[in-house]
């Protein structure tokens, strides 16, 4: 179970990513002291956290994470913003990238990130500041327009792009998504906190740890009807129920088929990433095969468990968390 920690957000999943080594890819003028790496070390301590220093000069950056991958091969590259760009190459491992910067000359030229710069996060050479020049800003050009290289219909199956919609600094969505399928947006901004990495982040990577391991998890389908009050605000605690159940079952959202756009823009705004490839439109929801069915509707013949959320049995959705904590994710 996961030990809930200081942070209000902040939680460790010890059985998650348990014994694989993880390699994370950070940001321009970042390090591998970064926050993101101690989040991901709080959050997976079964996990090894490789986080290096990347050189200044992105040939060199390239060819010493290659040569990590091929030493550690690692079972998940997570790369953020110029990592980000980074990691779309390494092909042939499972990736996440996150906002990543693939125009990054660009970038720098657009947000002043040229001239002399200061380390964001302190380097184990001790260095503390770098110079941007147009030859360097040239390099990262060179480097950067090797995106896209290496696909396949594999490569495209491998790597999850996440963007947050509250980012200023690089917006590369639409040209992500045209080459992996993959690609969605979470709520944050180009720096990830500690709420939006666990929104959105954690259950990407307990996606691919289920699927690496071959991992079933129990279904659960939720109807949309359960979530929406009549102010088409979410209903008490069913943000936090969400939240909880994903962490132990393999969370679906059930709606009609009717007013589909709607309900999209619903999930995407209030449930966001956990909604995004796990929302089903049905007419008939008997037909469903799963585990649980949480719903209003009375579905006869239903082929999972019935509950009926707003009965005397489950008012509220703290009466279904307890229903499920009672039986520890089965």
């Amino acid at each position: 179970m996961p030990l809930i920690m200081e942070n209000q957000y902040i939680k460790q999943f010890p059985d998650l990513m348990s014994g694989k080594t993880l390699l994370y890819v950070h940001g321009f003028g970042s390090s591998g002291q970064s926050g993101t790496v101690s989040r991901l070390r709080q959050v997976l301590p079964s996990a090894r956290v490789v986080a290096p220093d990347l050189p200044i000069h992105p040939e060199e950056a390239m060819q010493l994470l290659h040569d990590i991958c091929e030493k550690e091969q690692p079972s998940l590259i997570i790369g953020t913003s110029m990592g980000g760009m980074y990691t779309e190459q390494l092909y042939g491992y499972d990736r996440i990238c996150i906002n990543p910067a693939l125009q990054i000359a660009d970038t720098m030229q657009a947000h002043g990130m040229t001239g002399t710069q200061t380390f964001q996060n302190p380097r184990q050479d001790g260095v503390q500041q770098f110079y941007v020049d147009k030859a360097l800003v040239k390099e990262y050009r060179l480097v950067s327009e090797q995106r896209f290289s290496g696909l396949s219909d594999e490569e495209r199956r491998r790597v999850v792009g996440l963007f947050g919609d509250k980012d200023d600094l690089v917006d590369t969505f639409d040209m992500f998504a045209q080459h992996y399928p993959l690609a969605t947006h979470f709520h944050g901004e180009h720096r990830m906190d500690d709420r939006s990495y666990m929104h959105s982040v954690m259950p990407v990577i307990r996606w691919i740890d289920d699927r690496q391991e071959h991992r079933e998890r129990p279904i659960i389908y939720i109807g949309i009807e359960t979530l929406v009050d009549g102010f088409q605000k979410p209903t008490s605690s069913s943000q936090k129920a969400v939240r909880q159940l994903i962490e132990h079952y393999q969370v679906y959202f059930v709606a009609p088929v009717d007013h589909c756009e709607q309900t999209a823009a619903w999930l995407e705004e209030y449930i966001n990433v956990p909604a995004w490839r796990h929302t089903l439109f049905a007419y008939q929801r008997q037909l469903l095969l799963g585990d649980y069915l949480i719903e209003k509707e009375q579905t006869k013949d239903a082929m999972t468990t019935r509950l009926e959320y707003g009965s005397d049995t489950f008012k509220t959705w703290e009466d279904l968390l307890d229903y499920f904590n009672r039986l520890g994710g089965q």
